[in-house]
């Protein structure tokens, strides 16, 4: 009677540690999946950005003489984003995208004729828009990789983290490059 009774106890605590490995296990896929697929998200976006960028272009090309040089940058920055696989690469050319973009916003705010161009203002705005939700987005990745590096160092997921060979990911950082606005250079 004892030796069934210790059979038992030891059947549960091997249910038990099983149990204990395979949700941690499902936790740590589930994070990683979830960094992964917002990645992703942010790069829809990007994309998207990156794809509005040549009806932009159109639009301010045909309500002014622009200087050159600067839409022939962003027509190569986008033709380098379209073709990058990097997502570090990707999300620094997005960042010189962006800058190029808010300097044509800039010089339409010297051409009145631009700024009340219906088409110029239905691009800015959604331009905008599209730039609020890539920082809601970048944001959220944040949190979820932050949540992320956190479950696999916690114990006892950072022994199955290892095991998986889960390392920790990095977060989105804005570049100096990003922050700094120099102005419009004519």
């Amino acid at each position: 009677m004892i030796q069934i009774f210790a059979y038992v106890i030891l059947v549960l605590v091997i249910i038990g540690l099983l149990n204990v490995i395979i949700s941690t296990y499902n936790r740590l896929v589930m994070l990683r999946n979830n960094v992964d697929k917002l990645f992703v998200n942010i790069d829809v976006l990007l994309k998207q950005r990156a794809d509005e960028i040549p009806n932009l272009i159109k639009v301010v090309k045909e309500s002014m003489r622009f200087e050159e040089s600067m839409l022939t940058k962003l027509t190569e920055l986008r033709t380098q984003f379209l073709n990058s696989n990097s997502a570090e690469e990707k999300v620094e050319l997005s960042s010189q995208m962006q800058n190029e973009l808010k300097s044509i916003f800039v010089v339409a705010e010297n051409y009145p004729n631009i700024k009340t161009n219906q088409n110029f203002q239905l691009l800015q705005n959604r331009f905008s828009r599209i730039e609020d939700a890539i920082a809601d987005r970048r944001e959220y990745y944040n949190e979820t990789v932050t949540t992320y590096n956190i479950g696999i160092q916690e114990f006892p997921n950072f022994i199955l983290a290892k095991m998986m060979s889960y390392g920790e990911k990095q977060l989105l950082k804005i570049s100096e490059q990003e922050k700094k606005y120099d102005g419009i250079a004519f």
